[in-house]
């Protein structure tokens, strides 16, 4: 299959002196838009713990023949979201959905909480500043439900007009703010309900074809090692030990995800002052015509 080529789509302002553009974020989760003509398969799920005292953990791998395609996908978001989107985040989610489709209906994929943390993460940085908090909250919504999956199952909405309970991500960043970073590293030893989480994703990890790594995932080690305080690069060559995850992955898609922030700053940015120039410019021309129709009085 051919190999996606460096495409700059996503959101681009300008001002009189600059131009930005935010690089596509197809190219950040790095897959390849041909499987685009695959068909793939799901609907089998099996249930097991990993020792007596962890809790049970629920895999669902793509075994069914009726899959969605990708414009169905995008056109269960726009149904279930009608709002309008601002460009700049609009573009980008577009095209998000479009790769993360890609990623749920692999053969090899298994939702984890890990994953759901990294996802949680990259969403919140890229909505950070939306104009509505509500509206934020329903977007995440419409976009989860889009892919077949539970929106209540990756974040809490207790403090939106969602009531939802079940929240991996937020049960995940919790369990990290009480970590020190050696206690993060050494799951291992201890039992509790996140460890067992993780010591399910090394199990896995560690068979052949039971586990799929992506980006997303990487990005939730990086917010686990961040909560807990886990600064030092031998933390997360522990933490990639302990799971089986390559570290070289981890620390390569890591650092698109760093360069990735700092554009969506300067983009939003740009953004404001371009927002807050045109204002400046119709105060201005309110005022001029103000004292125009004044003097003409």
């Amino acid at each position: 299959m051919a190999a996606v080529t460096s495409v700059y789509l996503t959101a681009r302002v300008q001002s009189s002196d600059r131009k930005y553009t935010l690089p596509s974020i197809s190219n950040y989760l790095g897959l390849n838009l041909d499987v685009f003509k695959l068909r793939l398969s799901y609907g089998s799920c099996n249930f097991r713990s990993s020792s007596a005292s962890s809790p049970m953990v629920v895999h669902c791998m793509s075994t069914a023949t009726d899959v969605p395609t990708v414009s169905e996908t995008k056109s269960n978001f726009l149904k279930s979201y009608k709002r309008p989107i601002p460009s700049i985040y609009n573009t980008v989610l577009q095209e998000l959905i479009v790769q993360q489709h890609l990623v749920r209906y692999k053969k090899s994929y298994r939702y984890d909480a890990v994953f759901a943390l990294g996802f949680v993460t990259v969403y919140d940085r890229l909505m950070d500043g939306y104009p509505s908090d509500e509206d934020r909250d329903a977007i995440f919504k419409a976009y989860i439900e889009a892919l077949n999956e539970d929106p209540t199952q990756y974040r809490n909405y207790a403090k939106a007009k969602f009531s939802y309970c079940r929240a991996d991500a937020q049960k995940l960043e919790e369990w990290a703010r009480a970590q020190s970073a050696s206690s993060l590293v050494d799951f291992t030893s201890r039992e509790g309900e996140v460890e067992g989480i993780l010591k399910d994703i090394a199990q896995r990890a560690g068979s052949n074809g039971s586990f799929s790594y992506s980006r997303f995932f990487a990005v939730g080690l990086f917010r686990l090692l961040e909560l807990s305080n886990a600064t030092e690069p031998t933390f997360l060559e522990k933490l990639c030990a302990a799971l089986n995850v390559n570290k070289k992955s981890v620390d390569r898609d890591l650092d698109v995800y760093r360069n990735l922030l700092s554009k969506l700053v300067q983009a939003k940015e740009l953004l404001k002052e371009y927002v807050d120039r045109e204002k400046k410019k119709i105060e201005e021309r309110a005022a001029s015509q103000k004292a125009s129709e004044a003097i003409t009085k």
